[in-house]
């Protein structure tokens, strides 16, 4: 293969493959890379096989962030306490703005053999961290595609996802065939940038090793392109932004930009479980 030449490569100034706990991938996370790469703050790649018997994401709670779901494989029965229910098919997306406090489900369909796919945690903007949650659940036919990038969240190529995320994030699903190329163009103002690969591998401008399959790389922060070519073809998530201006105050389900933000979506989604017990709906 040609070798990729970039003027001003952008340098890879981290690689990782996360840690495991079962099928589950944690590759970012709030309290190490995520506070350099915030407002992405957290990513988990998953992948279920089913006839061992997990069950999927029973309720659970988020405030302060929003949660962004990419289910690669299989079918997934959601709901939420916005009201919100239904099914996700393989392909769609679901977006939770937790703000000021939420829990939510999602569980696999009998039909469902394998469930795979990526999780996202947003830090938002001081404005939305305690607004309402808002939820949008999305069948594949309704993400707009520019070029080989599946526009996840926000703008890319003249190309504008339905899901009403905060101005300045793009979250791109990219497929590559084999030595297939493309250039990256970061939109104006986007110095945070990095890449996760759920499969194949990938050489980037610049970087004698390519990445492979389970790898996270954060680049440098700058506004400069970002060349890539697949070895074999190659599937990956990409996300760009500018920087998030606040600290973290983080909580096990939460992350806000203050203590006393934290404080308060904590109580929320406190009360919010306590109406869900007494509906029988969690454990006492």
């Amino acid at each position: 293969m040609n070798a990729i030449t970039l003027a001003q490569p952008r340098a890879v100034v981290h690689r990782t493959r996360g840690n495991a706990h079962g099928p589950i991938t944690r590759l970012l996370s709030p309290g190490r890379l995520g506070r350099k790469l915030k407002p992405f703050v957290f990513l988990d790649w998953f992948d279920l096989d089913l006839s061992g018997g997990h069950q999927g994401f029973g309720l659970h709670p988020h405030s302060g962030i929003a949660t962004f779901t990419w289910l690669i494989e299989g079918e997934a029965a959601y709901e939420d306490t916005t009201g919100a229910r239904g099914v996700l098919p393989a392909g769609g997306v679901e977006w939770m703005r937790a703000g000021k406090g939420v829990w939510h489900a999602s569980e696999p369909t009998p039909a469902s053999r394998r469930m795979a796919g990526f999780q996202l945690w947003l830090a938002l903007p001081a404005e939305l961290e305690l607004a309402p949650a808002e939820s949008v659940y999305l069948a594949p036919e309704r993400i707009p595609q520019a070029g080989p990038a599946k526009v996840l969240l926000g703008e890319y190529g003249g190309e504008k996802s339905p899901v009403p995320s905060p101005a300045g994030i793009s979250y791109l699903a990219v497929s590559l065939k084999d030595g297939e190329r493309w250039t990256f163009e970061p939109p104006a103002g986007h110095e945070v940038a990095w890449t996760a690969l759920n499969a194949g591998a990938l050489r980037v401008a610049g970087e004698a090793a390519p990445l492979t399959a389970g790898e996270l790389a954060a680049f440098a922060e700058s506004g400069e392109p970002i060349e890539f070519i697949a070895d074999g073809d190659a599937a990956f998530v990409l996300g760009s932004s500018p920087r998030h201006p606040h600290e973290l105050a983080t909580g096990y389900y939460s992350v806000h930009t203050s203590p006393e933000a934290l404080a308060a979506g904590e109580a929320e989604i406190a009360r919010i479980g306590e109406r869900l017990r007494e509906l029988g709906r969690l454990q006492a």
